[in-house]
């Protein structure tokens, strides 16, 4: 399994692409917003001779969705949420006025066939299994690949921290206990991918993670 990750957009949000031994790989989260960050990603797919199969998104807001349409448009590739996160990504422009308060482009694709807890997602000879972790929003979920020991968390989990959950469908008593239940049970050495910052594990986050204690 190779991972590269791109740090997309004013809000820094890491996109990544993981891709098996055979070139089969997926967007994960796709932010790219400025020509040159779409430009560095159609590079990395050319150069490594890739094919993408699967434009997946651990959530709708729109720091993590402004590189739908890019992926749609170059690659033929809807963009795939969980059932219960539609909403969000339909309210993507009105999160962004809030926050930025102006308006940048933002193009939505329809989005593709969803996705839901439990279901496994085939890239290549890769297995992403979703697990539904709401509480930064609704319909939040982690991609995670059992036998790499990986998991891209979104805006979830990070380094010492959890997804800001003050956000309109945001609950922070869900997402704390989510957490706990289906993520702190992980192996311990299960390495966690954010939606912003560097990349923890599993184990620190259970020892260290003062919301998680």
């Amino acid at each position: 399994m190779t991972i590269q990750r791109f740090i997309c957009n004013f809000i820094e949000e890491n996109c990544y692409i993981v891709s098996d031994d055979h070139g089969q790989a997926a967007i994960i989260d796709c932010g790219a917003y400025f020509p040159e960050e779409k430009q560095a990603i159609a590079r990395y797919v050319s150069d490594h001779g890739l094919t993408l199969v699967e434009n997946l998104y651990t959530h709708g807001h729109f720091d993590h969705v402004f590189g739908a349409d890019f992926v749609h448009t170059t690659y033929g590739l809807l963009p795939r949420l969980s059932a219960d996160e539609q909403a969000t990504y339909a309210a993507a422009a009105e999160q962004m006025r809030m926050f930025l308060h102006r308006d940048f482009p933002l193009l939505l694709p329809t989005p593709g066939a969803p996705f839901a807890e439990g279901d496994v997602i085939a890239v290549g000879t890769l297995r992403l299994r979703v697990i539904a972790t709401p509480g930064h929003t609704p319909g939040g979920v982690c991609f995670y690949e059992e036998s790499e020991g990986v998991l891209l968390s979104g805006d979830s989990l990070f380094d010492g921290e959890i997804g800001r959950c003050d956000l309109p469908g945001g609950d922070e008593d869900t997402l704390v206990s989510v957490l706990q239940r289906k993520v702190l049970t992980l192996p311990e050495d299960v390495t966690v991918l954010p939606g912003h910052g560097d990349a923890t594990a599993v184990g620190r986050e259970k020892r260290y993670n003062r919301h998680l204690r």
